[in-house]
Formats: C-alpha cells, structure tokens, sequence
C-alpha cells in the first residue's frame, strides 16, 4: 500500500543488501505521453504499422521510459528524499511492451563514507520475472533524516491529435472533384457543400429543385453565386438525375443532401443505374478516436444488416482498398466477435474464421486479416496479452469488421458520444464513392467525410471491380 509519507533512509541508517522497489503497469498512454515530453517519436514507439514490421512485432515502450523507474525508486524509496543521482550504467534486456507490469528494484552494494555515496545494483523485471534492464546506480545519499507528505501523482493525458488533418491535406493538393450533391433542401445540407468548395475540396453541382433550393439559400444567408442546378423535381428524382450524372461521369462522387439515404442509395443499386459493380456497397465509419493511435474504419455500420459471409467478404475488400489509397500498404483487419475463439453456437466467430482463411487463401487481398477477435483484443495489446492470443492484428487493428449493421452501429456510437471520437462517413462498392454526412457532423468530419471520397478516387474516377 502507498504510504501517505515519504521517508528517506540516511547514509547512517543503509547497509549493503538493503533494497526496495515500486511496480508500474506500462500503457499505451505511458508512452505517449513520454514521447510528448521526451520528444522521441521513434515510430518504434508510436507507429503501430512500422513496429509491426520491425524486430519485436509491435510498439515497445521507451527504454528511458524503464530507466525513469528506477529514479523513482531511489528518489521515492531508497534512500529516498535528499538523494542526489550522480551517475547510472544501464543494459537493456528485453523490450518492454503495452500491458507489461514492471517492477523496479535497487539494493545496496557498497558505501563510501568519505563523500556519502550509495553504490546500488538496479533492476527491472516483467510479469514473468525475467530482466528487461539491468545496472548501477551511484548516488549522495542524504544524511538528514526526512519524512514528507507524498504528493499526488498529476493527472494528465495526452492532447488529442487529429488524424483527420492529413487526409484533408492530401485531398487538397489533388485537382478539384465535382460532386453532385443531391437534393440539398436544407441549410445544413447547402452550408456543407459550400465549405468543402471554400476549402478547395470540391466543385458541387446542386441537384434537386431550383425554386426549393434558392429559397432555402435565400433564409438561410448561403449565396449560390458561381454554383451549377441541376433541376430534378423531388428527392427521388434528385436521386435518379444524380446517378445519371455519375455514371455519365459528369461527377465523380455523390454527396447526400436533405433525403434519406434509402433513396440515394436505392437509385445507386438499382438494376440499369449504371453505379453497381460486383461489389456488394458498404458503409465505413472512418473515426477519429483521441485514444487510439491511428485512425480506426467501422464497418458495416449503416447499410448491410445481416450479411451473409459473401457480402462480409466484400465489405472487408472494399475497405481495404479504401485503406490502400489512403496509404496504408497492408491493413491489419480484426474481425469481430463476442469472444476470441471459434464457437460453433456463435455464427459470427465461424465466419470470422472463414475470413482468415479466405485472406490467406487469396480471397480477400492485401490485407492481414484475423478473427475471430472481441473487441478489446482487437484495439488492446494490454488486453490480448493477458489472454495470450498470438496475432499480427491484435492490439493495432486499423479496420473492424463487425458480425452485423446493430453491432457496428452500437460500436461507433458508443465510440462517438462515450470516447469522444468523430466519424466521417462515406459508402463504397459502387462507380463513385457517396459521402454521408449527418447534421450534427462538424465542420471537420464533413470535411473528412469529402476528403477520403477524394481519396478514394484514383485518376478521376472511382476505382471499382468490373461490372
């Protein structure tokens, strides 16, 4: 138990073999923030994607991170208080990983009486006992004796950075895209389509009716100058003339305005429309999570509802490509369950192992894919550890396949309104990717929602299997 005291041990009162140590459980955020005030952000570190190509398989802690533990050791403990650390030698064992608990030790070797200096042997072990660093510690230990009230340990977290901004820096480096939006009959709606036209992004063409248009404009202050109607005369017709136009390839995305998504999406699969491929359409959540390192794509969440392992199949292939024109070369996929085993009463375990199997068979392509995974597995390396389970996705997932559209929809609200996160969304599968926005959306996750359907496009058309 920690004492509400610290109380140092003078020269006088230490005698070799005296020793004392502290445990402390390395996390995910311990490395950020020692990174934050350190300034090492060797992707060793901090980049799930590098580590799991490097030597160890995955991020490791900062060796200095280990070595602090021993300062506080003898700072803190022995000889505690007054003590002035003149020097240290240390060797590092084994890499310390997320989820380790590591204990600190230090034991008297010697005294020198003449300045007061403490020699001690310093030691870090893991869970299992084994040494992950190694040394001496040369210290002046005091010779008063003190006892003061330990301070609390400041509560600080990490800054939250967005992973939304390169996306949206990259996308406005490439040529505009013109995007037909469809039946933008609200302010909402309208204002969103102009900002991503202020930002560079787009070149909107409003489709829907002119009259109904304007007059919304009109109330709310939003000026149409410079901007293209497409007349249509309701919603549905807006829908239609959209896909026309798309698959003319007159516009090379589509953006919901004020319709439900039922009716754009209907036009868009609908038999003739020219927009359907192959590919069964899927949704992704891409969200921004301030306590994961990277961005982390949710799918299905909005449009499939029970898929069948075919239609998983297609919505995992669909988002990894997304990954690949975002940059990522070989996306750790995590397909989720309730549990990490296969269990013959879980349907969705069964197809998660399917999925494996079809990733290593050359049915899904570039990709690692692994399942089945619960939840904490896939984003924890902490949790996966405990649970021993051997996975190159484990613990660095950057998509979440998720057995049905409830559980995905669950998953990235509570992710939303409980951790924080924002969630740009866009449908894929089809000729031209359709961006989704929702009213209550920022300005910055319209903004990415737009950004990875520019993203997406590769010469100026969607990329897309043959129909």
């Amino acid at each position: 138990m920690t004492t509400e005291f610290l109380q140092n041990r003078t020269f006088d009162e230490l005698a070799i073999g005296d020793s004392a140590c502290i445990t402390r459980a390395v996390s995910e955020e311990d490395i950020k923030l020692f990174a934050a005030v350190s300034g090492d952000v060797n992707p060793a570190h901090m980049d799930p994607a590098y580590a799991a190509t490097a030597i160890f398989g995955h991020v490791v802690a900062h060796g200095m991170w280990t070595g602090a533990l021993v300062s506080s050791v003898l700072g803190t403990e022995l000889p505690g208080p007054g003590t002035i650390y003149l020097e240290q030698d240390l060797r590092f064992r084994r890499p310390v990983s997320p989820g380790d608990l590591i204990t600190a030790m230090v034991k008297v070797a010697e005294k020198r009486p003449e300045k007061k200096i403490v020699i001690l042997e310093t030691r870090c072990t893991n869970q299992d006992g084994t040494d992950v660093l190694t040394g001496t510690a040369t210290v002046i230990a005091p010779t008063e004796k003190l006892r003061l009230p330990r301070m609390a340990v400041p509560e600080i977290s990490v800054r939250p950075q967005t992973h939304y901004e390169a996306f949206i820096t990259r996308a406005r480096n490439l040529p505009t895209m013109t995007v037909g939006v469809v039946h933008p009959c609200s302010a909402e709606a309208l204002q969103a389509a102009i900002e991503a036209r202020d930002e560079g992004l787009i070149d909107p063409v409003l489709i829907g009716p002119e009259a109904k248009i304007r007059s919304t404009a009109e109330a709310a202050g939003i000026s149409l100058d410079g901007l293209r109607i497409e007349p249509a005369a309701h919603s549905h017709a807006a829908a239609a003339r959209g896909v026309e136009l798309a698959a003319a390839g007159t516009v090379s995305a589509l953006m919901k305005g004020s319709l439900h998504t039922d009716e754009i999406l209907g036009a868009v699969v609908a038999s003739g429309s020219g927009l359907r491929t192959e590919r069964r359409i899927s949704h992704v959540y891409a969200l921004d999570v301030p306590t994961y390192p990277k961005s982390l794509i949710v799918t299905d969440a909005a449009i499939n509802i029970a898929p069948t392992l075919a239609q998983k199949r297609d919505i995992c292939q669909n988002a990894i490509d997304l990954l690949h024109r975002l940059g990522v070369a070989e996306p750790l996929v995590a397909v989720l369950a309730a549990v990490e085993t296969v269990n013959p009463d879980m349907p969705a375990t069964l197809d998660a192992a399917a999925l494996s199997m079809m990733a290593q068979r050359g049915q899904i392509t570039g990709a690692k894919v692994d399942g089945p995974l619960a939840f904490d597995n896939a984003v924890s390396f902490a949790a996966a550890r405990i649970k021993e389970i051997v996975s190159p996705v484990a613990g660095q997932a950057d998509i979440l396949l998720v057995p049905n559209l409830e559980a995905g929809n669950l998953l990235a609200k509570q992710m939303i309104y409980l951790a924080g996160a924002d969630a740009a969304g866009l449908v894929l599968g089809a000729r031209v990717p359709i961006i989704l926005t929702s009213r209550a959306d920022s300005l910055r996750v319209r903004l990415a929602s737009v950004a990875l359907a520019k993203l997406s496009i590769a010469g100026g058309h969607a990329v897309a299997v043959p129909a």
